[in-house]
């Protein structure tokens, strides 16, 4: 893709999310977030790429112990469908015997979060949560009924971009949540 091509699939996409309203449901989760986890010492784990802008804007918000690491699991890479999973970089942390919120940029079917999640389990967490700016509207999760336990914006099931989604690797820096055009 072109820098121009990109371009225009930013001035061609549906606004769906201002970026004043994304940092309002950031700073919402952050309250939900303190309220549950504040004695807990939870590792928090930003699943990469995607909730690299989410987790980075969350964080600062959470005034308590925590730890933070990271996880690279893909199923899309520079693609708009998804594939097998692909393991880059597991977590470091110790997980035994610890609460672990998953923090992506979406929950869309869940696949790539219910497999880092189980991971998670195998390694002795005590609890895995999920933490999602975005959660799209369908019944096409993994399991029926899979939700974040902390969502910030719930969306149409639209291919979306924008807070960290990328449209084949563009746009992650988008300032809202935005709406592929046709799709």
């Amino acid at each position: 893709m072109t820098s121009e091509e990109a371009r225009r699939v930013l001035a061609e996409g549906d606004l769906l999310v201002s970026q004043a309203d994304v940092v309002a449901a950031i700073a919402r989760i952050a309250d939900e977030m303190t309220a549950e986890l504040k004695d807990s010492n939870p590792v928090l784990i930003c699943c990469m790429n995607g909730g690299l802008v989410f987790a980075g804007q969350l964080l600062t918000r959470l005034v308590f112990p925590l730890q933070v690491d990271y996880v690279h699991a893909t199923r899309y890479g520079h693609e708009i469908n998804g594939v097998a999973l692909d393991w880059k970089v597991r977590p470091q942390v110790d997980l035994r015997g610890r609460t672990v919120v998953l923090l992506d940029d979406i929950l869309d079917e869940g696949v790539t979060l219910a497999a880092i999640a189980e991971y998670c389990t195998q390694q002795g967490a005590a609890k895995v949560m999920m933490a999602a700016l975005v959660e799209k509207l369908h019944l096409r999760k993994v399991t029926p009924g899979m939700t974040a336990d902390f969502t910030g914006i719930e969306v149409g099931d639209r291919f979306l971009f924008g807070y960290g989604l990328d449209y084949k690797g563009y746009w992650r820096n988008a300032p809202g949540i935005y709406a592929l055009k046709g799709h």
